[in-house]
């Protein structure tokens, strides 16, 4: 077969391996047989809450199944069509046949990417945060160059993008925001950018041009549906209420209606300004602060997991996890060593790279 075709087969079986590897792919079989003999019970819908946790682990299965078997069969018969070609020696043919090997490969590296998205809340949407670090200007200013990142790549994703927050820096930039993002599998992709992201940089606030490095860090969480029961204690909440800043208009300054809520057993702190209304406002921050708590909690697990698995590595929030050294046109992920020289299309959303690299981390 000829060299392009079979460069195309071996990128669709590499892609196809590692759905299986990260599904384990023989006990992922098992229980979808088990989860259709459970639909098929008349009783399932006795327990509505059950119910629909069975569905939605027999959808993301069945998917996941489903697709690597339909890319395997379209892979077998277009091999078999250029093979046919060669054959007869029908060069458009075969043309052909290696176009739509290659349409596959490309949808089987996009499904792969998909298909690691197993947690339990990765089809989540999710709240991103983002924090300028110490340093005044140059690292608010480098703040908001995240916010704007993210915010492209959940647009480019096809995502729909909230600003919820938003505390505008002294002199340029913002101290902190957060966006919440609306999408399908938002938090799943999302979630390996949670750490601190550093900028080395020659400096346009410094008439000097110094070289200047900025830290920010970046916190990812789910948000929570009505299927994960998070109680909160109104006992162990303080509720603060202040002017809004940053964008709104006029009437939103005018009035206390941002709200900031602080859960006293953990010190988690979350703050809302989205709307005019003090009471949305409130409610939307509640929303998060669950979303929060439920995040602590899988950290936690996680943590503990850690422990016992010992796993690859010591990455954890907190850490030093990209670095973008825009004077040497390099961006790097520390974790997985993924590097690309095109800063600027990084900073313009294009984060898919990392987070595929990341995701493969954890298979």
């Amino acid at each position: 077969m000829r060299a392009d075709a079979e460069g195309y087969v071996a990128r669709i079986d590499a892609a196809l391996n590692l759905v299986k590897m990260s599904l384990d792919w023989d006990r992922a079989l098992r229980r979808l047989d088990e989860l259709n003999a459970k639909v098929e019970d008349p009783t399932l819908w006795d327990n509505p809450k059950a119910a629909e946790e069975v569905m939605r682990e027999r959808r993301r299965l069945d998917a996941a199944i489903g697709t690597v078997r339909e890319i395997d069969a379209d892979k077998a018969g277009t091999v078999e069509l250029i093979e046919l070609a060669e054959m007869e020696g029908d060069a458009e043919l075969g043309d052909e046949g290696a176009a739509s090997l290659k349409a596959l490969a490309d949808r089987a590296d996009r499904d792969k990417v998909a298909a690691l998205l197993s947690g339990e809340a990765d089809s989540n949407d999710t709240f991103i945060e983002i924090h300028a670090g110490a340093g005044g200007t140059e690292s608010q200013d480098w703040a908001e160059m995240l916010q704007r990142m993210y915010y492209r790549w959940a647009e480019q994703r096809g995502y729909k993008v909230e600003m919820v927050d938003y505390q505008a820096g002294d002199q340029a930039g913002i101290k902190s925001a957060t966006l919440l993002v609306k999408g399908e599998n938002a938090y799943g992709y999302a979630k390996t950018e949670s750490g601190v992201h550093r900028l080395v940089r020659i400096s346009p606030y410094d008439s000097a041009a110094k070289r200047h490095t900025s830290f920010s860090s970046v916190w990812v969480y789910p948000v929570i549906d009505d299927n994960i029961d998070i109680e909160i204690n109104e006992g162990d909440l303080k509720i603060d209420t202040y002017r809004a800043s940053g964008a709104g208009g006029q009437h939103i300054n005018k009035t206390d209606s941002a709200v900031r809520l602080t859960h006293l057993p953990t010190g988690i702190v979350v703050q809302c300004q989205n709307d005019r209304s003090q009471h949305r406002n409130r409610a939307e921050a509640m929303t998060m602060l669950k979303s929060r708590l439920y995040e602590h909690e899988l950290r936690k697990r996680q943590v503990e997991q850690d422990k016992l698995e010992a796993t690859k590595t010591d990455v954890g929030w907190g850490h030093q996890i990209r670095s973008y050294v825009l004077d040497q046109s390099r961006i790097k992920d520390l974790r997985t060593n993924v590097e690309i020289s095109n800063t600027q299309k990084v900073l313009d959303g294009d984060l898919d790279p990392f987070i595929e690299a990341s995701l493969k981390m954890n298979v």
